[in-house]
C-alpha cells in the first residue's frame, strides 16, 4: 500500500487504543488514510454485521474481466442510515439496490459509503445488493502478493485462483473487509466457460447451464467464513472423492487435480497426507471445524493457501516443501507440508481468527507449530522437537511478531518458525503434556468460529495452564530480541541466575542443571540463587534446546 503521509486521526486512535509500550513504538510508522479507513472499526462499519453473502460473477477469462453482484444480509447492532464497505477502487461500483431503488453512494480510496432513505433500527434484518465490474489485480507473485492468477495449463487451457490474504478480499468482490467479522453462511455463484469448472468453498449443490457457453456453479458455505478464505479457483479439473474418518464421523473428502495431472500416484498420495493431517490435527486440536461444508484440496497456479474448506494444493505431489525441509533435520520430508500446514489453518486462522491483521501471529505461530505435532504424532516427541529446533536459522528478530493495529498491517515474517518455536517453548514451561493438549483442544473448542486478540489467547493459556505468561508474551510477541539468562558463581562456587530483557519486571521460568537440564526455575530480573549440589561452569546445562534464549555465564 501507498503510505505518502500519515492521518493525524489514524494515529491518535493507535495511541489510545494499543494495548502495550510495544504498540505505542509501532504507532510511530507512517500510515495512510487509505490503511486507516481499511483496518479501523469505525461507527459506519460496526453498525452493521453481516450475516450472509450471495456472491454471484461471470469470469471473462480472455478478457481478464469479472462482473456480478453480492448480497449483504446484516443485522443493524445500532441505528444508522450510512455505512462502510469496501471495493478497491479499480473495480467499478455500477448499481447499489436497496428495496428496488438505488442508493447514492461515495468512494474513498478503496472504501465505498453508502446513504439509505431511512433509518435502519437497531435489531432489524436487512440487506442490500451491490452490483460491480471490472478488471481485477492481477497477482505477480501469488499468493504472496495476492490478486487473481490468471495462468494456463500445460494443454492451453485457463487456470486461474485467487488469493488475497493481506491484500483483502475487497480486491475482487465487496464485503465488509476486515477480520472481525464474518458472514454466518454464505452462497458462492461462479460462472466459467463449459469446458472449465469452478471449484469455490463449501459444498455444491448446483451446477445451471447457462445459454452464452458458460456453466455457473453455485456452492453453499454453512459455516462462518472470513473475506479472505473465499476463493474461486477455475481449471480443467478431474474430482476424486472419498469419506474418511473423523472424530464427528466420516468426513466427505474432495481432490480436485488437474486432467494433466489425474494419475494414481498422486492421487494416492493426496490421499494418504490428507488422511494423516487430519488424523493428527484432531488429535492435537480437536474435531475438523468444517465438517458440514467438508474438506477439499484444490491445485491451483501458486503455492498453498487456506482456503476454508478448499485448500490451495501447490506442492507436485511430493513429501517436504517442495522437496526441501527447512530444519535439516530429516523429519520435513516424511509428509507433505503444504497440505499439513495450510490444513493447519483450519483450526487456526479459520476456525479461531484474529480479529486484527496485526495478530495474524496467531494463525501463523499456532500452524507452523501444526507442523511439528504432525511430526509428533507420527514419529515421536524427540521428532518434533528436533524440526523446531532446526527450523530456528529462519528467524531474523527483525520487528515484532505483533503488527500495528488498526492500520491493515501484520508484524514480522517471524510469526511462522518463532511463532512455533515460541508454542514449544511455552508447552515446556507447562511440563505438563496432557494439560498442554488440552488447551490446544479447549482454545478450538471455547473460541469455536469466533474472532480472537493477542490478549484473549494470552489470558486464556495463562488461566488453563496456571502460569502468569504476561511478560513472556510481550517479551517474545511484542519485542524483537529475546531474553539472555545471566548465570554467575561467587567466590564460594554458588551459582545465581537471573533474566536480562528490555522489558520491566520480566519473569519466565527456565530448565538448567547437572548433566541433563532437569530443574525447573522461576526466575526474573533479579539474581536468584540456583540451589543445585555441586553445580560449576563445566557442568552447568541449561535447556536452550528447547528455550529459545541467550546465555551468559561468568
Amino acid at each position: 500500500m501507498n503510505k505518502i503521509y500519515a492521518s493525524i486521526v489514524c494515529l491518535a486512535a493507535l495511541c489510545i487504543s494499543s494495548p502495550s509500550k510495544a504498540q505505542l513504538i509501532r504507532a510511530k510508522e507512517i500510515f495512510s488514510q487509505a490503511d486507516s479507513l481499511r483496518g479501523q472499526l469505525t461507527p459506519l462499519r460496526t453498525c452493521y454485521d453481516v450475516q450472509y453473502y450471495h456472491l454471484d460473477i461471470q469470469v471473462d477469462l480472455d478478457n481478464k474481466y469479472i462482473e456480478g453482484s453480492n448480497v449483504f444480509k446484516f443485522k443493524a447492532v445500532e441505528d444508522f442510515d450510512k455505512l462502510q464497505f469496501d471495493l478497491f477502487d479499480n473495480l467499478s461500483v455500477d448499481k447499489i439496490e436497496y428495496k428496488g431503488k438505488t442508493l447514492p453512494f461515495e468512494r474513498r480510496h478503496h472504501a465505498v459509503f453508502v446513504t439509505f432513505p431511512v433509518s435502519i433500527k437497531k435489531g432489524s434484518i436487512d440487506s442490500f445488493k451491490v452490483y460491480y465490474s471490472g478488471n481485477p489485480v492481477q497477482a505477480t507473485r501469488a499468493p504472496w502478493d495476492g490478486g487473481f492468477d490468471w495462468k494456463k495449463d500445460s494443454n492451453g487451457k485457463h487456470f486461474v485462483a485467487t488469493a488475497v490474504q493481506g491484500l483483502g478480499a475487497s480486491a475482487w468482490w465487496p464485503n465488509k473487509d476486515h477480520q472481525s467479522d464474518e458472514p454466518d453462511s454464505m452462497l458462492i455463484s461462479v460462472a466459467v466457460p463449459k469446458d472449465l469448472m469452478n471449484v469455490s468453498n463449501g459444498r455444491l449443490i448446483k451446477v445451471d447451464s447457462l445459454d452464452n457457453g458458460y456453466n455457473k456453479y453455485h456452492w453453499r458455505v454453512v459455516n462462518p467464513i472470513n473475506n479472505y478464505n473465499v476463493a474461486l479457483n477455475i481449471g480443467d479439473y478431474v474430482r476424486y472423492s472419498e469419506k474418511i474418518k473423523s472424530e464427528d464421523g466420516p468426513l466427505y473428502v474432495d481432490y480436485y487435480l488437474l486432467r494433466e495431472n489425474a494419475t494414481d500416484e498422486k492421487i494416492a498420495h493426496l490421499k494418504k497426507n490428507a488422511a494423516q493431517t487430519i488424523e493428527a490435527l484432531e488429535y492435537w486440536f480437536g474435531p475438523y471445524p468444517f465438517f458440514e461444508d467438508s474438506y477439499k484440496l484444490v491445485e491451483t497456479p501458486h503455492l498453498g493457501m487456506e482456503h476454508q474448506s478448499a485448500i490451495a494444493y501447490v506442492n507436485k505431489y511430493q513429501n517436504g516443501y517442495l522437496g526441501h525441509d527447512s530444519s535439516n533435520t530429516g523429519w520435513g520430508k516424511k509428509w507433505d507440508f503444504i497440505v499439513v500446514h495450510e490444513s493447519g489453518h483450519e483450526w487456526f486462522g479459520n476456525n479461531i481468527t484474529a480479529k486484527d491483521l496485526a495478530d495474524m501471529w496467531i494463525h501463523e505461530s499456532f500452524t507452523n507449530y501444526s507442523e511439528a505435532l504432525f511430526i509428533e504424532y507420527f514419529y515421536g516427541k524427540e521428532a518434533g522437537q528436533a524440526y523446531i529446533h532446526g527450523n530456528r536459522k529462519g528467524i531474523k528478530n527483525d520487528i515484532p511478531m505483533q503488527g500495528p493495529y488498526h492500520v491493515n498491517k501484520e508484524g514480522s515474517g517471524d510469526m511462522y518458525v518463532k511463532g512455533g518455536v515460541f508454542w514449544n517453548m511455552v508447552r515446556t514451561m507447562i511440563g505438563d503434556d496432557l494439560k498442554w493438549r488440552y488447551i490446544l483442544r479447549s482454545l478450538n473448542r471455547d473460541f469455536r468460529h469466533q474472532q480472537v486478540d493477542y490478549n484473549d489467547i494470552l489470558k486464556y493459556i495463562s488461566k488453563h495452564a496456571a502460569l502468569d505468561l504476561k511478560k513472556v508474551f510481550e517479551q517474545y510477541i511484542q519485542h524483537t530480541s529475546i531474553p539472555t539468562l545471566q548465570v554467575k558463581f561467587d567466590q564460594d562456587g554458588h551459582a545465581y541466575a537471573r533474566w536480562k530483557t528490555e522489558v520491566s519486571d520480566f519473569n519466565m521460568p527456565v530448565h538448567l542443571g547437572l548433566g541433563k537440564a532437569n530443574h525447573r526455575f522461576d526466575l526474573d530480573k533479579e539474581f536468584k540463587l540456583i540451589d543445585i549440589q555441586d553445580l560449576k561452569k563445566d557442568n552447568l546445562t541449561i535447556d536452550t534446546f528447547n528455550y529459545y534464549i541467550k546465555v551468559e555465564i561468568q
